[in-house]
């Protein structure tokens, strides 16, 4: 926590800010009493920290919704074509901040709170963070829709108001354990339902094919209500929407089982629609088929569907290219189908035409190219939960296959390769084939992640483009764990280690409990244990990224190059003048670039090499053999030298990187001790060490969210900026 100000540096401040100051200072705290009066109902003597904060947060609200209200009406009057973002994840973290930041009103608020005897920082560490993603992914999606506020571009992003987000961890005797994220519990003050806008989503049923087209009857119907929450510009007075959808059970009964004592089922049945929205999947890179993922990725789509077609109608001008859509991963990729439906089932369009409108509204980013990650839904499944979808998907595979095959005679493996339908065993949906067929834009999440979606994973005859995300998020794969050397203390380290794995993922489980022996050992040895440290952080998200990444002095990005699609993480340990060592792969290959090699840590193969390896064969025992070292750190690992009450408790470990390890640790491990030896030696040059950390960030540059969304917007979606910035409301200046 910092250190408040004494009373004649906060006076000297307000005189720095003027008389406007003074009284916006005022009108907060007047503000401020009203609603922790008349919104919570509560006075100083029965007020607890958490209702400070809600008071705060309704106060600093207030700000907004005049900026917000302006903004969606000179959308109306300017009817500019709108981007949708869809994403399964929105991983918001706190929002107070955020928002104080944007309306430039830090300042005023903690000399507010000051005044009232309230302390900032502890009103802030009482916000719930709105978990909803699991990394990488929602947290980019998070960054994007700031930017796109920030740059005045008619956006909306839409989701799902997951009642639980992501789990909260715990470490119990070394081991992860998952705790509910239960970030709704005390309410939120940032976002307004809108039950006028509530949607009906349906599921099941049956098609019926007439000569006047096609119905889809016989369906169960969930509703979808939508919740908005304002997500502010930076001090432009612009307020763009998130709006996420909650599921809710319709309001019919069936008479006759009341009749028949069915009153109470009738009730607690409305809890199977609801579960829709009630939690976050929490597997980021790990493909699960499970029926209720697949009813909240159609019940997004659905909902959101209705809401653009509903504003597209409103339209003042009517022109058929004001709507752009942004796929965020395979997670949304239902929007194709769901839109080739309602154009031709309910809008009487030809196929042709609807599919030309599909295409070009339609655009996809990939975020993997891990078989593991590859969303790919059983044919049955679909056919008892969409059965219309399915239809529309066999006939686009069918049309594609005829191109395909127009341009490529007889070639039946690149038929099966590029068909939407896979029919090896049981046959299944490919949700990325889906994407791409159905987008008119295809892009990776860094250079080589584009590069690679072109060049192996899909051999498409198809636009894919440069644009790589560079959003200063954060993320750790599941599969893997990231060092940061602590700044240094007479001499001293501290190794700070973190990670979230999947409830159900074995392997990374094992990998955490991995790094919490290991440090049980080290932190207790009598020689090393008061010089070096083990740390594991606990419940790693957003807020707690916050405070560890601008502590960091060295970012480990250590995928094996190919594998990682982006990373994230890294380009905000840059920014926050943390080194980095790893491998050419994701975006650190143009990190490097704009900071220079010279000055980033790299060590390992390339994606060529990966390749030369595959095809002439990974024989971990080579490596094992050949390092001392090495064979020295896995047998400790095999024998219990970590674990001596169970020896055997890190053998799937073992074996996995002896026997079953694609991604070749071992391969890359002398050069890594090579290059860690390297870091050692500048660490003891201060200045040659600092000297590259500030080229490192004068390089991130390149890597802000604001100038990935404005290229998306020039390249991608073809809009450009529709507000540039709004005057403040008159009734908040």
């Amino acid at each position: 926590m910092s250190k408040p100000l004494s009373d004649h540096d906060r006076k000297k401040q307000i005189s720095v800010k003027g008389l406007a100051g003074v009284e916006n200072v005022a009108d907060l705290k007047k503000n401020y009493n009203r609603h922790l009066h008349f919104t919570l109902v509560k006075d100083r003597n029965v007020s607890t920290k958490r209702d400070y904060y809600f008071a705060l947060a309704h106060t600093v609200r207030d700000h907004l919704v005049g900026r917000w209200i302006r903004t969606q009406q000179s959308y109306y009057e300017k009817d500019p074509k709108r981007v949708y973002y869809l994403s399964l994840e929105f991983y918001m973290g706190r929002t107070l901040q955020n928002t104080m930041v944007n309306l430039a009103l830090e300042n005023a608020c903690d000399e507010a709170m000051y005044q009232l005897g309230l302390d900032m920082e502890e009103l802030q560490e009482m916000e719930e963070d709105a978990g909803l993603g699991n990394g990488g992914l929602g947290r980019l999606a998070a960054c994007f829709l700031d930017s796109m506020a920030s740059l005045g571009l008619a956006a909306y992003g839409y989701g799902i108001r997951y009642e639980f987000g992501i789990f909260n961890q715990k470490i119990s005797s070394g081991w992860q354990v998952e705790e509910a994220d239960d970030w709704l519990r005390y309410g939120n003050p940032w976002e307004k339902a809108r039950p006028e806008y509530m949607r009906p989503v349906h599921f099941y049923g049956r098609t019926e094919h007439h000569p006047d087209g096609v119905k889809w009857v016989d369906t169960q119907v969930v509703l979808a209500l939508p919740y908005d929450t304002p997500v502010p510009g930076y001090r432009n007075n612009i307020v763009n929407t998130m709006r996420l959808w909650s599921a809710k059970a319709p309001c019919e009964f069936n008479l006759k089982d009341f009749n028949v004592g069915g009153y109470i089922q009738a009730v607690l049945d409305r809890n199977l629609a609801e579960n829709i929205s009630r939690v976050l999947y929490p597997n980021d890179n790990f493909f699960e088929g499970k029926e209720l993922r697949l009813k909240q990725e159609y019940f997004v789509v659905a909902a959101t569907l209705q809401d653009i077609i509903r504003r597209f109608k409103a339209s003042k001008f009517g022109s058929r290219d004001i709507v752009a859509i942004q796929l965020n991963d395979t997670h949304p990729a239902l929007a194709i189908p769901e839109l080739m439906r309602v154009l031709i089932d309910e809008e009487k369009l030809p196929w042709d035409k609807a599919w030309d409108i599909c295409i070009k509204t339609c655009a996809y980013t990939n975020h993997t190219v891990l078989p593991e990650a590859l969303e790919r839904w059983p044919i049955d499944l679909f056919q008892t939960l969409l059965p219309r979808h399915l239809e529309i998907i066999y006939e686009i595979n069918r049309r594609h296959l005829e191109r395909v095959s127009s341009l490529y005679p007889g070639d039946m493996d690149r038929l099966c390769r590029m068909s939407l339908i896979e029919e090896g065993g049981q046959k299944r949906v490919n949700m990325a084939h889906l994407c791409i067929v159905g987008s008119h834009a295809v892009n990776g999440v860094a250079r080589i992640h584009s590069d690679i979606l072109k060049a192996t994973v899909y051999v498409f005859k198809h636009h894919v483009s440069q644009i790589s995300f560079h959003a200063f998020t954060w993320y750790i794969e599941q599969t893997k764990f990231f060092l940061i050397f602590g700044r240094e203390i007479s001499n001293d380290y501290v190794l700070l280690n973190s990670s979230q794995a999947a409830p159900g993922y074995h392997t990374a489980k094992m990998i955490i409990r991995l790094i919490t022996a290991i440090g049980e050992v080290v932190n207790n040895d009598p020689v090393v244990g008061d010089r070096l440290k083990v740390i594991f952080l606990e419940n790693y998200k957003v807020t707690l990224a916050e405070k560890a990444i601008p502590a960091a002095d060295l970012s480990e990005q250590i995928s094996t190059a190919g594998t990682e699609a982006s990373g994230t993480g890294n380009m905000k340990f840059m920014l926050n003048g943390a080194l980095t060592i790893g491998t050419m792969d994701g975006a650190n290959v143009e990190m490097a670039e704009e900071a220079g090699e010279d000055n980033f840590f790299i060590f390992g193969m390339r994606v060529e090499d990966v390749d030369a390896m595959d095809a002439k064969g990974y024989n971990a025992s080579e490596y094992y053999n050949h390092m001392p070292e090495l064979k020295q750190a896995i047998d400790q690992i095999a024998g219990g030298f970590f674990s001596p009450k169970q020896p055997d408790l890190f053998k799937d470990i073992v074996n996995m990187l002896m026997h079953h390890d694609r991604f070749k640790v071992f391969a890359d491990y002398q050069d890594y001790i090579k290059c860690q030896e390297k870091v050692s030696a500048l660490y003891k040059k201060p200045k040659e060490w600092t000297k590259k950390v500030i080229l490192n960030i004068a390089g991130s540059g390149k890597f802000s969210s604001d100038r990935t969304i404005s290229q998306y917007a020039r390249e991608i979606w073809g809009v450009e900026p529709t507000l540039e910035k709004l005057a403040a409301p008159d009734d908040l200046k």
